[in-house]
């Protein structure tokens, strides 16, 4: 009797464990319901191609990284001191929280990424301007 005890109880660890981890690939994804999954087409749609792009590869789109740093415009400046902040704030060695400071890492890397495509942006029309 102890042996099948032992098992039920291990196989009932293992379920547990796989549906933890399960839940937690899926918290880290992101969302992935299907009226979700449109409004992120629809929000890439609306996007300019490239900027599109980043939001899919970085999980996040323009609006929400910028919702979740506080900052109204693309100001390098601006951006730094909220991520700094927000960063410090939710650090987990003060009480913080890791999920709340990964989705600031992120939102900080697609703000960033935006910056980046904009300069370029910014370049190509200068080039194409000289010509």
């Amino acid at each position: 009797q102890a042996k099948y005890l032992a098992q039920i109880i291990l196989v009932g660890a293992q379920v547990v464990g796989r549906a933890f981890m399960r839940a937690l690939r899926q918290e880290f994804a992101g969302p992935v319901s299907p009226a979700s999954q449109a409004a992120a087409d629809a929000r890439g749609r609306a996007e300019r191609p490239q900027s599109a792009a980043a939001s899919r590869i970085i999980g996040i789109s323009l609006q929400e990284a910028q919702q979740i740093l506080n900052v109204s415009s693309l100001n390098p400046e601006e951006i730094q001191k909220n991520y700094d902040h927000l960063f410090k704030v939710n650090d987990k060695s003060v009480g913080g929280s890791f999920y709340l400071q990964s989705k600031v890492v992120r939102a900080k890397e697609r703000l960033d990424e935006e910056l980046r495509i904009q300069a370029k942006g910014d370049k190509e029309k200068g080039r194409k301007a000289e010509t």
